[in-house]
């Protein structure tokens, strides 16, 4: 049985994770910190990428401009009630998002929120390692594969389950390091 053929699955998972923790707002201003940020706009809920351009301005310093200026107070508003933490500041023809310095407290949270994160992930990669198993033990009875196959294709399996679940704590090491850096 080819395992390999899962590899996608296990690869979406890493890059869900990826994108997951990528809203985590570190000392660096990027836009992935508030484009997913839900705005009323137009009769409809939608992310703030899709009503504004997002840029970074400075290290600290995040810019958000609308393509309709009549967004402006709903776009702040939406802001400045998301649980960024992140106080918008409107000029007129741009909304500045200064980022204000990541306390003690605000890091221990944000690591926290980061565990729960990897925990997901690791929970995603045994429901699919689960689905493998029960594929294996399935093919094996109806004598697809042999027992020796099966035992094979298992020890297989868990040698990829082990290569995600270090992939998944490297993410979470390199997501870390960057939230606790000052």
């Amino acid at each position: 049985m080819n395992i390999d053929a899962y590899k996608e699955q296990f690869n979406k998972t890493i890059d869900h994770l990826k994108q997951e923790i990528s809203a985590l707002r570190t000392g660096r201003a990027t836009p992935a910190l508030v484009e997913d940020v839900m705005v009323e706009a137009y009769g409809t809920k939608q992310g703030l990428k899709a009503v504004a351009s997002i840029s970074v301005a400075d290290a600290k310093t995040l810019t958000v401009e609308p393509w309709d200026k009549t967004l402006m107070q709903v776009i702040e508003l939406a802001i400045r009630n998301s649980d960024v933490g992140i106080n918008p500041v409107n000029d007129g023809k741009l909304i500045r998002l200064p980022l204000p310095e990541l306390t003690a407290e605000r890091r221990a949270d944000l690591i926290k929120v980061l565990h729960k994160k990897l925990e997901d992930a690791r929970i995603a990669v045994r429901k699919i390692r689960e689905e493998v198993r029960n594929d294996i033990d399935k093919a094996e009875k109806e004598k697809v594969i042999s027992e020796d196959e099966k035992f094979a294709s298992q020890d297989e399996l868990e040698e990829l389950v082990k290569e995600y679940n270090e992939l998944v704590k490297k993410v979470g090491q390199d997501k870390e390091k960057e939230i606790t850096t000052i």
